[in-house]
């Protein structure tokens, strides 16, 4: 065979550098909702970059509650037993992780029970960093909303709404769980009329934060964690890098654990666009 037709005929076969990431991409995202007979419209879309929405986790990441709720021992090491293994000792909810329905209701779905067309699906930011920065107590109200579908047209069907704050970029300082003198902490969240206007107007399926809680940081009775997840819904909680995607366009793949009754946990959580 001449030279030339070996290097056409290879040319041929070759995918460039776009197209494989393209292809890969769009095959694992279908791959993720195979059988499931409910493929997101936004997959349609071939992405081109991948976003790491997860922080990583350590033994003092920042919680809730303000106490360590993530050890690890080591059990083997590589020295002695030529390979390394932790044990692992976690609350659910730590780091960048998932809450089930069941977090928030007496029989709601565990984690495992969520179905994996629910956990790939649209992702719309709704931007409220600037008056985050004005007022630590700021809420995700139904007027951002509102605003957000005047600019961006309506939300995506089965979307992941998600609440940027800004607030990721405080991890490792005390800003991050913002406690006054009387251990209150102050830091944004979803008003609970904002999941209320989601749950009646929308078909979104999951919330998103990238603070410690779906609630903002005084909130005296967890409201928006009962109206949302009481309802079947789920809330992602202390997400990262909101800021690097769309308003609109990408999809969303919480890698969610599979634990049996599980009421949550640590996700790994990315976004293709």
């Amino acid at each position: 065979m001449c030279d030339a037709c070996v290097i056409e005929s290879v040319k041929n076969r070759m995918l460039s550098r776009r197209g494989f990431f393209r292809a890969a991409a769009a095959g694992a995202a279908t791959a993720a909702v195979a059988g499931t007979g409910a493929l997101s419209p936004a997959l349609a879309q071939a992405p081109t970059k991948a976003t790491d929405l997860t922080h990583e986790l350590y033994e003092e990441f920042p919680t809730f509650f303000g106490d360590q709720q993530f050890w690890r021992e080591q059990k083997f090491n590589y020295k002695e037993h030529k390979f390394n293994l932790f044990e692992l000792r976690v609350n659910e909810h730590t780091g960048t992780h998932i809450d089930a329905p069941l977090h928030f209701s007496e029989d709601g779905k565990s984690v495992a029970e969520i179905p994996v067309s629910d956990l790939v699906v649209p992702l719309a930011v709704i931007d409220i960093r600037k008056k985050a920065a004005e007022n630590a107590d700021a809420q995700l109200t139904p007027d951002d909303i509102k605003a957000w579908i005047a600019a961006n047209g309506d939300l995506p069907e089965k979307a992941c709404v998600a609440l940027l704050s800004g607030w990721d970029k405080h991890l490792g300082t005390d800003k991050f769980r913002n406690a006054d003198s009387e251990g209150k902490m102050h830091f944004p969240g979803f008003h609970v009329e904002a999941v209320q206007y989601l749950a009646e107007n929308s078909t979104a399926v999951g919330i998103a934060v990238d603070t410690l809680s779906l609630d903002y940081g005084i909130s005296p009775d967890f409201a928006t964690h009962y109206a949302w997840l009481a309802s079947g819904h789920w809330g992602l909680e202390a997400a990262a890098n909101l800021d690097q995607l769309p308003a609109k366009g990408a999809t969303l793949i919480v890698g969610a654990p599979k634990v049996r009754g599980g009421t949550g946990g640590p996700s790994r959580v990315f976004a293709l666009a």
